[in-house]
């Protein structure tokens, strides 16, 4: 028998569909707006967004955005007449140009590299002056919004007004973020190319931090500062301004004396993105160690601490030890290991393993060492804690360390999910020769170097430390 229901659908379904093939040609056009109304909805909407521009454009950019626009690196000032004239004011102004307007500056300065970080810095100051007026163009010297730059040389005043846009449109994201910054007080913006001139071969490391800016505040013998990166360039980042949370500078303790640098993160891909995105660098681990693309995916997400470690005597000015938390990919790492240790023995190095369930060449054993012919060890690796329920691989090249301990992978006294912590020993590194030519003279001095990187949104970092220099 039929529901009710059953019945009351075929009862209106029916009908519906025997008139279907004469009513649907009379009922489709009520369903539709009338023809101008689409029209001006289409036109509407097509419209609008051009209307909110004209009348709401984004402001232009002032003199000193554009010069962010086509800097490697730029630096801001606070005025301070008081202290001696700065070399590049005198170079830029002349000696007794140069002593006059030091005196009489009341507001920041800045100065600046070109695109390329290549030649002499350039020099900008604010263009007004007393009662309104504009400074006399010196040598060199060109107006870019309220600025007045003055180039080291006649070639680079041409180079650089070739750059310039007038029209550029004021920036947003982390643009916005960073020029405040450089309008009052004393910081630093950098873009990929200034990264490089300044850290050289270490700069695909820092692949995450290619553009940024901070906040420096100087402080009796310490340097702090705050601020973010972006892995991508500024202009392109999000249309909303970002703001590094508050907090306290860098909290991490002194490095050790017996160590010249510590990093650690929470996954390896932190510190290998850079290096590993190049087919350059992926080909020879894979013919050369025969780390496979399986092999880099282990790499990249494993916790790690990153040391580097004098050594007083030896071949070796100082020895690298990288120790990375397995987890659950202890077979793995065997794996990677065995294969790592094949290759090394096809390069003619003599395994010198310690101790362990397995004999020479084994990735089981729980020591290994490979030694050139003349028997000076190159490297190796040993398991920590191998048969427990967290085992950690330390991977050293150099001399067997004489000491090793569990790292810490969670807690206070281990980076969070996305993080680095940096410390280093600057002074000790310049005096080995390991540190970049270019760094800053203030650098090169520093006792004591640490830093703090946490993930924000949208490819930014927040960024903060310390530098301390003794007298």
């Amino acid at each position: 028998m039929s529901r009710p229901s059953d019945l009351l659908r075929r009862s209106l379904v029916a009908p519906a569909l025997t008139r279907l093939p004469w009513s649907l040609p009379r009922s489709l056009p009520r369903s539709l707006p009338p023809l101008p109304l689409t029209t001006a909805t289409l036109l509407l909407l097509l419209l609008l967004p051009g209307l909110v521009l004209w009348r709401w454009p984004r402001p232009r950019a002032q003199g000193l955005e554009q010069l962010m626009a086509v800097s490697s690196l730029l630096q801001s000032f606070p005025a301070s007449p008081g202290r001696p004239v700065p070399a590049l004011w005198q170079e830029r102004f002349g000696s007794a140009g140069a002593t006059r307007l030091w005196r009489e500056q009341r507001r920041t300065w800045w100065q600046f590299w070109g695109p390329h970080a290549e030649g002499g810095a350039f020099l900008a100051v604010q263009d007004n002056v007393s009662g309104g007026s504009k400074r006399p163009l010196p040598a060199n010297g060109l107006r870019v919004g309220n600025l007045v730059v003055v180039a080291p040389d006649p070639l680079s005043r041409r180079l650089l007004q070739d750059l310039l846009r007038p029209d550029q449109r004021a920036g947003r994201g982390l643009y916005s973020t960073c020029l405040p910054r450089l309008e009052s007080g004393q910081g630093v913006f950098w873009n990929a190319s200034g990264l490089g001139a300044l850290v050289g071969p270490l700069a695909p490391l820092l692949e995450a931090y290619q553009e940024g800016c901070l906040s420096l505040t100087l402080g009796g013998t310490e340097l702090s500062w705050r601020g973010e990166a972006s892995d991508r360039v500024a202009s392109l980042g999000p249309a909303k301004a970002v703001q590094a949370p508050e907090g306290p500078s860098s909290t991490l303790p002194p490095l050790a004396a017996d160590l010249l640098l510590e990093l650690q993160g929470s996954s390896l891909e932190q510190l290998f993105r850079g290096l590993l995105a190049r087919q350059l660098i992926r080909d020879p681990l894979a013919a050369r160690y025969g780390i496979d693309t399986k092999g880099l995916t282990l790499l990249r997400r494993s916790p790690f601490r990153l040391r580097l470690q004098p050594q007083a005597s030896g071949p070796f000015q100082a020895s690298l030890e990288l120790q990375v938390a397995v987890g659950a990919d202890r077979q793995a790492w065997r794996q990677l290991l065995l294969g790592l240790a094949r290759s090394l023995q096809a390069q003619a190095l003599q395994d010198g393993s310690g101790s362990g369930p397995a004999g020479s060449g084994s990735s089981q054993a729980q020591v290994a060492t490979w030694r050139r012919e003349d028997g000076v060890v190159l490297g190796g690796w040993r398991w920590i804690g191998e048969t427990g329920p967290t085992p950690q691989l330390l991977l050293f090249l150099g001399p067997a360390p004489a000491r090793w301990q569990t790292m810490a992978t969670a807690g206070e006294q281990a980076p969070g999910s996305g993080e680095l912590w940096l410390r280093v020993r600057p002074q000790g590194l310049d005096q080995l020769g390991l540190l970049p030519e270019p760094l800053p003279e203030l650098v090169r001095r520093a006792d004591q170097l640490a830093m703090e990187a946490a993930p924000g949104s949208g490819g930014i970092s927040w960024l903060k430390g310390r530098l301390r220099v003794i007298p």
